[in-house]
């Protein structure tokens, strides 16, 4: 019997990536949280792009490097993608207003999740992305 809650995805490219993160995207719903790992330029950000296709597909994803969060509005859901590469402790999190999205009746992406744990909600989606190749990954999506 298939674990429903663990799914393992197999990609070849961002495209694979894309239409992994899209399909993923069809059972999210306004106030769901996911939690990227993995290292850099493993997927997270093209991950990213697919989920936005599916929930505002006007949006042009890039990463919140600089910015800590991209708000995408105006499709089906609302959409925060959030980067906590810099982000070392609560006060830090607390400082970019991290919280008051969970209000905002929207979903959230968190890019570099490892460096919030205190930060994470108990029922979330963790998706683990691990570099297998030059341009393959494996993506593991669980849900908690």
């Amino acid at each position: 019997m298939e674990n429903k809650k663990e799914r393992i995805f197999s990609s070849a490219s961002c495209e694979d990536t894309e239409k992994i993160a899209f399909e993923f995207a069809k059972e999210l719903k306004e106030g769901d949280f996911i939690a990227f790992f993995g290292d850099l330029g493993s997927g997270k950000t093209a991950f990213t792009r697919g989920v936005a296709q599916y929930l505002c597909p006007e949006a042009r994803v890039t990463s919140p490097t600089f910015a800590i969060v991209n708000e995408y509005i105006g499709g089906k859901i609302a959409l925060f993608h959030f980067d906590m590469y810099r982000i070392l402790d609560d006060d830090n999190l607390f400082s970019t207003g991290f919280y008051d999205y969970f209000d905002r009746n929207g979903v959230m992406i968190v890019e570099w999740s490892e460096n919030i744990p205190f930060g994470l909600p108990e029922h979330r989606y963790d998706v683990v992305f691990e570099k297998t190749g030059d341009n393959e990954r494996k993506i593991r999506i669980i849900k908690k």
